[in-house]
């Protein structure tokens, strides 16, 4: 069921759960809050989301430097890609049972499922934002590194780059070069979202719609390798 308020007792509740307590209490009731569920400028999640994906991205990338002492920098990128993902950052709010604060309109009935796992990896995003904001890095990384510590352990099943592994597979099966196009660009400018489709000449094509046009073309790559069978679906439906 969709959430109606975010309320003091939610707030404190929340607090507890992550281990540190907010004393603007306005920003992470905005870090919480969905665009359905109110109007007005700042009154969500969005701006928040923005400066969140960004502190995630930078302790991550210092940890997988320390971890990593001999890894390229493409298998770096890899391995970030994977940690920063709406899957990974999905699985981090799904720990947290993060749908239990987060505050939605009536046209946001269930946050499970595909359809708006977006929503809750934006909102752990936002939620980083708004511990950065109060308490600095220090913090953010406490709360970063400690959710994310079961994906380090895991070590975050390392496949190859989609689109290498789709090209070198086209050119194995066809003898052809994957084509991407971008077929369309919506949103604001701080929170566009790109749908590109993917061809292959021999197979039907495939779409992928993410934040940046170079992750949009990976996940258009991983649907259409997960369709071939070349590599195993995603447990995430």
């Amino acid at each position: 069921m969709a959430r109606r308020g975010t309320g003091e007792n939610d707030i404190a509740a929340f607090s507890r759960l992550i281990g540190f307590e907010f004393a603007d209490r306005d920003r992470i009731a905005r870090a919480l809050t969905h665009s359905s569920a109110r109007s007005g400028k700042g009154s969500n999640y969005e701006r928040l989301e923005f400066l969140g994906d960004r502190v995630l991205g930078l302790v991550i990338a210092e940890n997988l430097f320390r971890l990593y002492p001999t890894a390229s920098e493409g298998e770096l990128s890899v391995r970030l890609n994977q940690l920063v993902s709406a899957e990974a950052c999905a699985r981090v709010a799904d720990e947290l049972d993060l749908h239990r604060f987060i505050k939605t309109g009536q046209d946001v009935k269930k946050l499970t499922g595909k359809r708006v796992l977006s929503i809750r990896a934006d909102v752990v995003e936002s939620v980083i934002a708004a511990i950065y904001l109060e308490g600095g890095l220090e913090p953010a990384r406490h709360f970063i590194e400690t959710n994310w510590a079961p994906l380090f352990a895991d070590g975050v099943t390392l496949k190859r780059d989609a689109k290498t592994e789709l090209q070198e597979w086209a050119h194995a099966h066809f003898g052809e070069t994957p084509v991407y196009h971008v077929e369309d660009r919506s949103g604001p400018d701080h929170e566009p979202r790109f749908t590109v489709k993917v061809t292959v000449k021999g197979v039907a094509p495939e779409t992928g719609v993410e934040r940046s046009k170079r992750a949009a073309e990976q996940v258009a790559a991983t649907r259409l390798l997960e369709r071939e069978g070349v590599w195993a679906a995603s447990s995430e439906s």
